[in-house]
């Protein structure tokens, strides 16, 4: 591989910062079970993930973190994805809350 080419590589896979708001729809909202879900999904990727709900920001790849955003059924939340794989992340996390976590 030539220099150029590899510096072509590497601008393609640059990091990215990319958001995305989603609704809590399960019954429970985000207790543990959901928690440790989404950090199962996070924790998948190399990008570093925050989740906001009412100005308050917490790591997504922390179970304890996500419970204490308290986020019940209707909830916004915002998760902010920075890397290389934000792109994913996110996808991934859309159909978890899409599939209310599973739960019936």
């Amino acid at each position: 591989m030539t220099a150029t080419e590899n510096s072509e590589d590497s601008s393609s896979a640059a990091p990215q910062q990319l958001t995305k708001e989603l609704v809590v729809q399960n019954k429970m909202g985000i207790h543990a079970r959901p928690a440790a879900m989404i950090v199962r999904v996070t924790n998948r990727y190399q990008s570093d993930v925050f989740v906001e709900k009412d100005s308050e920001q917490v790591n997504g790849k922390s179970i304890m973190g996500l419970m204490m955003l308290a986020a019940g059924k209707g909830s916004r939340v915002k998760f902010i994805a920075n890397g290389p794989d934000a792109a994913q992340i996110l996808e991934e996390l859309e159909e978890l809350f899409t599939r209310k976590f599973d739960e019936a």
